[in-house]
C-alpha cells in the first residue's frame, strides 16, 4: 500500500469525507488550529468504522473532537477563525492556550535534560540511572497522530517547546561518561518515521563506540498501529528489519515499545503479518498505553487486548494514565477508576498475560502505580509505589495517599495518616533544584549520574 497523508491543510481529500457531518468537520479545523492533526490512507481506510464513525475508538484516536477544548476556548477560537481574525492575532491566542495544556508535564523540558562538557543536550532525557531517551531530529514526527499524545508539543512548530538532536558525537560521549547507561530508547515522534539509512547511522555509531554497558536497545513507536506496511511494503523495509537483526546479532537486545491503544489496532493482516516478521529478526514486542476515557476505559476491551497481543508473541508491558498534559480532561479516567479497570482486566486473563504494569503515573519523581484502595486505621486510602524512581530507592516503597474520587493525577493527592508531604518530596526538591541532571540520583557507586 503507498502511504498517503491526510493533514489539516487536505484532510477533505479523505475518500469517506462525505460520511463526516459539518459540525464535526467544523470541530476538526478548529481543534486542530492548537492539538495536531494528521492521519493516513491506512487508518482511514482499514481501522476506523465509518457506518458509526462518531463512537469509534480508533476514529476519536485520530480526529480531534470539539471537547478536546474548554468551551470557552472553542468558541472564542470558532469566533476568531470565522472572522477571519488577523493572523498575529489568532496566532497568539493559539499559543495562549497551548501553554496553557501544560505542554511539558513532570518537567520534561527543565528536569531531565543533561549537560556534557558544558552543551545543554536538548535531545536527550535522562531520568532514570540506566535508561536514556534519545530524541533523533529525523523522527521527530509520526504516521498519524494520537489526539491524546502527551508529546503534542513536538508537531506544533513552536521552536521552544521542541526537543531534538542528531549530534551523535554528543550521544556517545555522554553514553561514555554514564557507563550506569545501559538501556537507550529512541523516541520522538515516532524513530519508525526515519528512513533505514538514517536509523542505521545512529545504530552503527552505537555498535562501533565500544560501550561494553549498553545492553538494550529499545525504540518507541506507533508504527505498528498506524503504519505497519513499514516493515512490509515500504522501499526499505528489509533494511530496517536488517538492522534490527544486526543489533540482536551483536549481542545486544532489541525492544520495540509498541503503543497499542485498542484491540481493534490488532486485527488487520498487515500488523499481524508484521508483527511476525519483527519477531524474526530477534526483536521482542513489548506493549504499552494509557487508559483513555473515549478510547478504552473498560476491562474488557484490556483483557481482550492484552490476550490478543499474547496470541502475537508480544509482551504486554504497561497500562499508564492519561498524563496531565493536552486533551486530559477529556481523556483522564479517576485514579480509582483506573485501579477498577486495571483489577477487573487483569482479573480476565492467565497468567501469560499478567506482565503488563499499572495503572502507572509517569510523573515527576517516577512512574507511580496505584496499587490498591484499602482502609488503614479507619481512613480509606490509595496505596502507591514506585515502579521507577529519580531514586532507584524509591522503587518498590509502598506509600499512601487520602482517598480523593476525583483524582487524576498525583497532584490531586494528599498525604495520608497527618503527613505533611510524601516520603520522596524533600529529596525530590533537592533534585529539582539542580540545573543540570545528566543522572537521577546520586549514589557511591555512581557519582557522576548525579
Amino acid at each position: 500500500m503507498k502511504y498517503q497523508v491526510y493533514a489539516r491543510h487536505n484532510f477533505k481529500k479523505i475518500p469517506t469525507f462525505g460520511r463526516i457531518s459539518k459540525e464535526q468537520i467544523h470541530s476538526i479545523n478548529i481543534v486542530s488550529e492548537v492539538l495536531p492533526f494528521k492521519t493516513n490512507n491506512y487508518v482511514v481506510n482499514e481501522l476506523i468504522d465509518w457506518d458509526d464513525y462518531q463512537n469509534d475508538p480508533m476514529f476519536i484516536l485520530n480526529f480531534p473532537q470539539k471537547e478536546m477544548l474548554k468551551p470557552g476556548q472553542f468558541q472564542a477560537l470558532s469566533n476568531m477563525v470565522e472572522n477571519n481574525a488577523n493572523k498575529t492575532d489568532l496566532a497568539k491566542y493559539v499559543n495562549d492556550i497551548r501553554f496553557s495544556l501544560n505542554p511539558h508535564p513532570a518537567g520534561q523540558l527543565d528536569h531531565n535534560v543533561p549537560t556534557y562538557r558544558g552543551t545543554r543536550l536538548s535531545g536527550i532525557q535522562h531520568k532514570y540511572r540506566e535508561t536514556m531517551l534519545f530524541f533523533p531530529t529525523q523522527g521527530q514526527t509520526c504516521h498519524a497522530y494520537c489526539t491524546f499524545c502527551f508529546r503534542w508539543p513536538q508537531f506544533t512548530g513552536v521552536n521552544e517547546l521542541k526537543f531534538a538532536m542528531k549530534q551523535t558525537n554528543l550521544l556517545i560521549g555522554y553514553l561514555k561518561e554514564n557507563p550506569s547507561i545501559t538501556d537507550i530508547l529512541f523516541t520522538g515522534g515516532d524513530p519508525m518515521v526515519m528512513k533505514s539509512s538514517v536509523f542505521g547511522r545512529y545504530i552503527e555509531a552505537l555498535l562501533n563506540a565500544n560501550l561494553p554497558q549498553l545492553k538494550t536497545i529499545r525504540i518507541g513507536t506507533k508504527s505498528l498501529s498506524f503504519w505497519p506496511y513499514r516493515y512490509l511494503t515500504d522501499p526499505d523495509a528489509k533494511e530496517m528489519l536488517d538492522i534490527f537483526s544486526r543489533v540482536n546479532d551483536h549481542g545486544l537486545h532489541v525492544a520495540l515499545m509498541a503503543h497499542f491503544n485498542h484491540h481493534k489496532e490488532l486485527e488487520t493482516d498487515a500488523v499481524q503479518e508484521a508483527v511476525g516478521k519483527i519477531r524474526a529478526t530477534g526483536t521482542q514486542i513489548r506493549t504499552q498505553s494509557p487508559l483513555l476515557q473515549h478510547i478504552n476505559d473498560d476491562p474488557a476491551v484490556w483483557a481482550k487486548m492484552w490476550r490478543s497481543q499474547v496470541d502475537l508473541g508480544m509482551i504486554p508491558y504497561y497500562m499508564f494514565i492519561a498524563r496531565d498534559t493536552g486533551a486530559q480532561s477529556y481523556f483522564g479516567v479517576t485514579l480509582d477508576r483506573a485501579h477498577q479497570v486495571f483489577t477487573e482486566a487483569y482479573q480476565q486473563v492467565s497468567g501469560i498475560c499478567r506482565t503488563v504494569r499499572g495503572p502507572s503515573m509517569s510523573a515527576g519523581p517516577g512512574k507511580i502505580r496505584i496499587a490498591g484502595v484499602t482502609e488503614v486505621k479507619g481512613e480509606k486510602v490509595f496505596v502507591l509505589e514506585f515502579l521507577q524512581g529519580r531514586n532507584p530507592a524509591w522503587v518498590g516503597t509502598p506509600f499512601f495517599a487520602q482517598y480523593n474520587p476525583d483524582a487524576l493525577w498525583i497532584n490531586d493527592l494528599s498525604p495520608a495518616f497527618g503527613a505533611s508531604e510524601f516520603f520522596y518530596q524533600q529529596e525530590y526538591d533537592k533534585l529539582k533544584k539542580v540545573d543540570t541532571l545528566p543522572g537521577p540520583t546520586i549514589n557511591a557507586e555512581n557519582k557522576q549520574s548525579a
